[in-house]
């Protein structure tokens, strides 16, 4: 049978193989240092097994050596083929999950999983008048995503993507080209291909519709790493241990930005972070755009140094804002323009990137003439590092890293290690290292935050917040917003958001702006941003749009302790924050292509509103699940779409059948939040007779307070069998952190049955319950160093 089994797997990649490429012929085959060689007629391939779900291939052309460094891979660990079978006809390395299976003539490559046929190389690597490709097959039936941050629609399968990051002002429901380009493809059929080069080139998702798949490059390595699973889940967390897990970030980052281009001055700053207060608003950042370090837009770009004429006493003001509970952060960018007080100090120390003769590359872009700082010399990355650090001693708790595409990157300019077009693309991602290195050094115990327009595959391991560029302040801005965030998640950069309310014009619509916020307390950082023509911040819109952002700002607040479980997820696996429908049920596939609904978490369900004047909205309820409003509690079946009536001070929100939500009381910021007194909501129904929820918590602060025992995980569980309602408290604390008495209000949503008692152990518990919503409320005092079990008597 298994013969038979071989001979099939033969027969299929000869058929999908016709177009492998002719003229490579198998020569030999043998076992070398972490992988197997196999050599051809016009150079060598080398395998390599990161673990039984990642498999690396590299191809060296006749006349080349093997380039093992790579931008993106940290993991280092390899796992043996668990058997090579070589026969006069194949090759075959075999492992329990991805196996590599090599037909000798004609040539053909091709992968499997758990023995199914995953792809193939079709023409496999090639040279082309422009440089190099390496090209597979397709499947008809196959749905792709990936490529970066675009706007094309969940399925970007017929589109050939350039590899080339770079802004996109003012753009609405399409954009072929953004701020970040990744060369990756997932498709539908679970696997990931990576391609592990930092040039520019082009993936081209057949565009031709020949079901060709095609990576496209100007130079350098010709490797890649297929990643496959029985979920996407373990897809994702395979690449982000394959290329680095994101850290977690501060707690603060999860709350609420007050943020313009720009504030002139610090009597507008302060008195905008005072406003907040005033109207009971809650705020915990303060982004200072390029006015902190001159007057005007043109011609002071590189003097990274507070203007003091505007900004008198920045420390002071930096220290006053932490004080009460609000960070600071600054944007910065890469350019030195000749007019700044920094350049003639740049030339001087060798900062800058060069022409062929050696000297500093200047050209004329919008701010100005300009040089740009080669962070790829010792030089200009310890010029670069030491300004930040100063930056840090001052207080300032982040950065913003602007234009790091780089904006303008001429393809003539030299920087130490390569071209401009050899660097373009890890250029915001070697930045956003630099920007994490030099907070890390400065204060090794605080988490650093990085809000950076540009990066690469590999750059969430350096804390990277990434956001969409200059979306239009339309309702087409806004329509693209969700498809963006979730397919960059999928990519490991979970963290992806949107200028809540719209970058670009003077569009004031109430509307929008309200819609637009709503939707942020659903995404993963909440900052709405604008050009000053229209105000961004909630405390200078109308009564009215204002009281409902207002609502929605405290919403985010109240689900910070789900949220913070969120970012532990992503930061143990990689799992994104915001996540389609096909991640939960992977064959149906009318879920495969839709981003109007998504799961906030794995409890959420979320339909944004992302027209004007809706009143229903068709809202996707995935099967296999009862889902209740998260505002009303009307419960609903799953495996249906159905319309649902629209409300002005929400968008359509629902929440699982069985599902444990944490959140938190008001707060002003999260400076007071200590997940010590929360309500616990949960959500009964008779479909679930069992249910167990964790979530993570620490100080928020420290760096891998996880690693070093800093940190709680709280465990409840519900039950519902002949013994009656059982939930269950049990908490698990890191060796370095105090257990802490929890005040939990635990709440109970349709439980049709008022209680006759309940009792924790022997002792009676108090409890309210209502007829007429049946929520029943139960005041818990947890002492965490202790199991509690409440047992419901109905």
């Amino acid at each position: 049978m298994k013969n038979i089994l071989y001979i099939f797997i033969a027969l299929h990649m000869f058929n999908v193989g016709i177009a492998q490429n002719p003229t490579r012929t198998f020569v030999k085959s043998e076992s070398v240092t972490d992988g197997y060689k196999v050599a051809v007629n016009d150079g060598y391939y080398v395998f390599s097994l990161y673990n039984t779900d990642v498999i690396e291939t590299t191809f060296v052309p006749k006349g080349e050596t093997l380039k093992t460094q790579s931008h993106a891979v940290v993991l280092e660990t390899h796992t043996k083929f668990n058997g090579v079978k070589d026969t006069p006809t194949s090759l075959r390395l075999e492992s329990n999950g991805i196996s590599v299976h090599i037909i000798k003539s004609p040539f053909q490559i091709q992968y499997l999983y758990q023995g199914q046929p995953l792809v193939s190389e079709k023409k496999g690597y090639s040279k082309i008048e422009t440089g190099e490709t390496i090209q597979f097959n397709l499947d008809e039936t196959e749905v792709l995503y990936g490529g970066g941050a675009r706007a094309l629609g969940m399925n970007r399968r017929g589109n050939r993507l350039q590899l080339y990051n770079r802004a996109h002002y003012g753009y609405e429901t399409h954009s072929e080209l953004m701020n970040y380009t990744l060369p990756i493809v997932m498709s539908s059929k679970k696997y990931m291909i990576h391609f592990d080069n930092a040039p520019i080139g082009y993936l081209d998702l057949d565009s031709k519709h020949d079901n060709s798949l095609t990576y496209e490059t100007i130079s350098g390595r010709k490797t890649y790493q297929v990643i496959a699973s029985d979920s996407w889940e373990d897809i994702i967390n395979n690449y982000t241990q394959l290329t680095g897990k994101q850290p977690m970030p501060p707690r603060w980052a999860l709350g609420n930005f007050s943020s313009r281009f720009g504030y002139h001055s610090e009597a507008e700053t302060r008195a905008t972070v005072s406003k907040f207060k005033a109207e009971e608003i809650p705020v915990d950042a303060v982004i200072l755009d390029l006015y902190w370090f001159g007057k005007t837009v043109e011609g002071t770009m590189g003097n990274l140094a507070f203007d003091t004429d505007s900004f008198p006493t920045p420390q002071k003001m930096i220290k006053d804002f932490e004080k009460q509970g609000v960070n600071t952060v600054l944007i910065t960018e890469p350019f030195i323009l000749t007019t700044s007080h920094r350049w003639e100090d740049a030339v001087a120390n060798n900062v800058l990137a060069k022409d062929s003769l050696g000297n500093p590359f200047t050209y004329d872009f919008f701010f100005g003439n300009t040089g740009l700082i080669d962070i790829y010399s010792t030089s200009g990355f310890d010029w670069f590092s030491n300004i930040y650090k100063e930056l840090f001693k001052m207080g300032v708790s982040g950065i913003w890293g602007d234009l790091g595409e780089p904006e303008v990157h001429p393809k003539e300019l030299l920087h130490a290690t390569g071209t401009a077009d050899e660097v373009h693309n890890i250029y915001g991602y070697d930045w956003a290292r630099l920007v994490y290195e030099s907070s890390i050094n400065t204060n090794p115990n605080t988490r650093p935050f990085v809000l950076m327009r540009a990066g690469y595959s590999g750059s969430q391991r350096y804390g990277l917040i990434p956001w969409s560029g200059d979306v239009n302040r339309t309702w087409g801005g806004l329509q693209s917003q969700p498809e963006i965030a979730l397919q960059m998640g999928m990519q490991g950069l979970g963290y992806m958001h949107s200028d809540l309310g719209g970058f670009a014009g003077d569009n004031l619509d109430d509307e929008l702006y309200v819609r637009w916020l709503q939707y942020g307390v659903f995404q993963p950082i909440y900052r709405p941003h604008a050009q000053e023509e229209v105000p961004s911040e909630p405390v200078f819109r109308s009564e009215h749009a204002k009281n409902l952002a207002r609502k929605a700002i405290k919403l985010r607040y109240a689900l910070l302790p789900y949220n913070y479980n969120l970012a532990f997820q992503n930061n143990q696996k990689g799992t994104p924050l915001m996540r389609p429908l096909f991640f939960e049920d992977t064959k149906d596939t009318t879920l495969q292509t839709i981003a109007s609904t998504y799961y906030w978490g794995d409890q959420f369900l979320v339909s944004p509103i992302l027209k004007s004047g809706v009143i229903t909205h068709e809202v996707v309820f995935p099967k296999n699940h009862i889902w209740f409003d998260f505002y009303t509690d009307e419960k609903i079946e799953g495996g249906q779409t159905k319309a649902v009536s629209v409300v002005k001070n929400s968008i359509p929100t629902y929440v699982k059948a069985g599902a444990f939500i944490p959140m938190a009381k008001p707060m002003q910021n999260t400076k007071a939040y200590t997940g010590n007194d929360l309500i616990l909501h949960y959500y009964n129904d008779v479909s679930v007779s069992q249910s167990n929820y964790q979530w993570y918590n620490d100080d928020g602060k420290t760096v891998k307070a996880f690693e070093k025992g800093k940190y709680e995980k709280l465990n409840v569980s519900y039950l519902n069998d002949k013994k009656g309602v059982k939930f269950k408290f049990k908490a698990e604390i890191g060796m370095s952190y105090p257990s802490k008495t929890k005040l939990i209000q635990l709440t109970i949503h349709n439980l049709l049955t008022a209680p006759k008692s309940i009792k924790n152990g022997k002792k009676d518990m108090s409890f309210t319950y209502n007829k007429l919503t049946h929520v029943l409320e139960i005041p818990v005092v947890w002492e965490t160093e202790n199991e509690l079990e409440l047992k419901i008597i109905l």
